[in-house]
């Protein structure tokens, strides 16, 4: 088991925090993620957890349990909802059978960049989709950055549409992304990510799609010959605390948690998005052969999605679609169509 505690810099920390209100009682927060501990996520509930610390005076402790030692994102989310667990961060996705709306974020090829990711997460549509938790059980305490995703592969490189025919590709345990995959041609396997590697190391699977700073981190380019440039998704993840958990706080130590995330997640995207700049400068140093999907094949991508499009959008719910294409007009200038 790899966990990360608070050390002497959050102790430091705490004591400069100054007096600390007794209705601040001494808990600790096991918090779970799949990604290794070199992640910039994991990095980033290491600072969440000193956060936490210095504004309870060092009561409040975040112990932070990475490559997945205490479960993939779909059983780390149960555990919140039964209150076994304190808090994780998976992706947005798997919140999809609890609230389906939270589908329409990794819609493919809905989102053109990370600003406009910001604006529709930090905004009425992303906290209308956060209030929807509690009721599950969850508490969402915001949404952070994984980025846009990219295709990798054992066998060739992907310089077309076509190309990604006939590869088994590891995908995550959703139906949005299944029929994604499916409909560009591929043979989409549904796998949890902690089995990922050592799938692909057995040739199980041919390939996978993950932001740049994952395939890194989680060094798949041992493993991975090929790598292109898709942007298919973005994908966020979203803080969550057991609303078990949160009903036990005091409104001064909810106070606390919601002011250490809303500066953790100002300081994950910073950090991932810098992150991944450099990642595949990396990558390439490590042996990958990485190629970008000129616009044309992306259109045809598109093209070849839009009954999938059409699919989810209603399964998720008409309204919800249509307020996100309405909010991403709105920041396009009155129109969905990209630039």
């Amino acid at each position: 088991m790899q966990m990360r505690s608070l050390g002497l810099a959050a102790a430091l920390l705490a004591a400069l925090a100054g007096p600390v209100s007794a209705q601040i009682k001494e808990r600790v927060f096991k918090v779970g993620t799949g990604l290794s501990e070199d992640h910039p996520q994991a990095k980033a509930l290491k600072y969440f957890a000193d956060q936490l610390a210095a504004k309870s005076g060092g009561k409040l402790v975040a112990r932070v349990y990475t490559s997945g030692s205490l479960g993939n994102d779909i059983s780390m989310t149960s555990a919140l909802r039964g209150g076994t667990l304190e808090m994780t961060i998976p992706d947005s996705s798997t919140l999809v059978s609890l609230v389906k709306p939270f589908g329409v974020l990794n819609l493919p090829l809905t989102f053109d960049n990370e600003k406009e990711a910001d604006a529709v997460l930090d905004g009425p549509f992303g906290q209308k989709l956060l209030a929807t938790l509690p009721d599950k059980g969850l508490i969402g305490l915001g949404f952070w950055e994984n980025g846009f995703r990219h295709v990798t592969n054992s066998r060739r490189p992907v310089l077309r549409a076509e190309d990604l025919s006939g590869l088994k590709l590891r995908v995550i345990q959703s139906p949005l992304f299944l029929d994604t995959f499916n409909a560009l041609g591929a043979n989409a396997t549904p796998m949890p990510f902690t089995e990922l590697y050592t799938a692909m190391e057995q040739a199980a699977v041919d390939g996978q799609e993950n932001p740049a700073a994952t395939i890194l981190a989680s060094k798949f380019y041992e493993v991975q010959k090929h790598m292109v440039m898709s942007r298919h998704m973005y994908s966020a993840w979203v803080l969550l605390m057991s609303k078990k958990t949160w009903d036990g706080l005091s409104a001064e130590e909810q106070k606390i948690v919601q002011d250490a995330a809303r500066e953790a997640t100002l300081h994950e995207r910073k950090t991932i998005r810098g992150f991944s700049e450099t990642a595949l400068a990396d990558l390439k140093k490590a042996g990958m052969q990485i190629t970008e999907l000129p616009a044309a094949e992306q259109a045809k991508m598109r093209s070849k999605l839009q009954p999938v499009l059409a699919k989810f959008g209603k399964e998720f719910g008409e309204d919800t679609t249509a307020e996100l294409n309405g909010e991403l007009a709105k920041l396009r200038g009155g129109t969905t169509t990209r630039k």
